[in-house]
């Protein structure tokens, strides 16, 4: 008799149902992972909200951490038991960017809660090469922000950040404040945040931020009228205004990137454009979270630094809602504008 197990699955526009799903078993490579806690992205709300899935019905989920169930034939990176934060992206390994050690580049590419099936379920299979194997002192509930993490680092990646280095960060939601923790643990030197809440702009004070700016009327220019201006700025709300403002008042000679998912035009007046011909900019884009070997750099270092203490994700960490609590947390956030930080499922029960 097949085993079944409970997901949490997108079967319409707004409309999320606790579902009966028969227990998926690992194939050669794969390992089947006992979900624990799941986070809520960004990208999963279009989704939701408004039925952009592949298609009906779609367990969402691609920021979750677990422990290992069984593992398929040829698996001898993973054990039952073992404890891993997931890589959610499933490159082809064929295509030119695969081979070139780009897999977030790659164009035929799976990824796991949109493509196949999410971590809003007790249990997924995913590829064994996806698994990030966790050190005793990183709980499962802080693995769960692993792949958050390694989109910060991935974006600090970018550019060839200097010991004591000026940086602004534009944006001080979860990506942004994960910036600001590992630009400090990387070495960088003042680095200021900048948001519209000033909330979140207290609690990048005591995540690490040396200063802060609220972004209202002419917050940003008057901060920088008498500081000295960032030569990194990493920009990740995806809002025109500081998607703008990054370029604006970057140093000369500095760089941009922007990590930010646009949802509006982006529109830059000619002396703000100037500044990149005049300033000599760097600009870059910085899209996801993996490199070579696969799945790259950015998850051993998110792991470290949790070890270490150097990053605290803890303090993002806003409520943990059950499967049975179905959209719930989808709808809270929206109806919370901005006030709560990450939200996590527990498909393992523990809250």
């Amino acid at each position: 008799m097949t085993a079944t197990m409970k997901a949490l699955a997108v079967t319409d526009t707004r409309t999320m149902d606790l579902v009966p799903l028969d227990r998926p078993e690992p194939g050669p490579g794969e390992a089947l992972v006992r979900v624990a806690y799941c986070g809520i992205c960004g990208s999963d709300f279009p989704r939701y909200f408004d039925g952009a899935v592949h298609s009906f019905p779609q367990t969402l989920g691609h920021e979750f951490s677990g422990t290992v169930e069984t593992v398929g034939a040829g698996v001898e990176t993973a054990s039952p038991g073992d404890r891993v934060a997931v890589a959610p992206l499933v490159p082809c390994g064929q295509c030119p960017s695969c081979q070139a050690g780009a897999p977030a580049l790659c164009n035929q590419y799976s990824f796991v809660g949109s493509r196949q099936q999410g971590g809003l379920a007790e249990y997924v299979v995913v590829p064994a090469r996806n698994l990030v194997q966790l050190p005793d002192g990183v709980s499962l509930r802080d693995a769960a922000l692993v792949e958050p993490l390694t989109i910060a680092l991935h974006g600090i990646s970018r550019v060839n950040l200097q010991p004591g280095a000026r940086v602004a960060v534009f944006g001080a939601g979860v990506i942004g404040l994960l910036t600001v923790m590992a630009l400090k643990a990387l070495g960088a030197g003042h680095v200021t945040a900048i948001d519209i809440q000033e909330d979140k702009l207290v609690l990048a004070r005591e995540l690490g931020a040396d200063a802060t700016v609220l972004a209202l009327g002419t917050g940003i220019e008057d901060h920088f009228a008498t500081e000295a201006a960032p030569e990194v700025c990493l920009e990740t709300a995806g809002h025109p205004s500081t998607q703008t403002a990054a370029v604006q008042h970057c140093a000369k000679g500095g760089s941009v990137v922007f990590i930010g998912t646009s949802t509006r035009t982006v529109s830059f007046e000619p002396e703000v454009f100037e500044r990149i011909l005049r300033g000599e900019l760097t600009i870059t884009g910085s899209w996801m979270s993996y490199s070579a070997p696969f799945p790259g750099a950015e998850w051993t270092t998110a792991v470290r630094l949790l070890a270490e203490g150097s990053v605290s994700v803890e303090p993002l960490v806003s409520r943990v809602y059950s499967l049975e609590d179905g959209a719930q947390a989808f709808e809270d956030i929206r109806d919370a504008r901005g006030q709560l930080l990450k939200v996590l499922y527990a498909p393992g029960g523990a809250r």
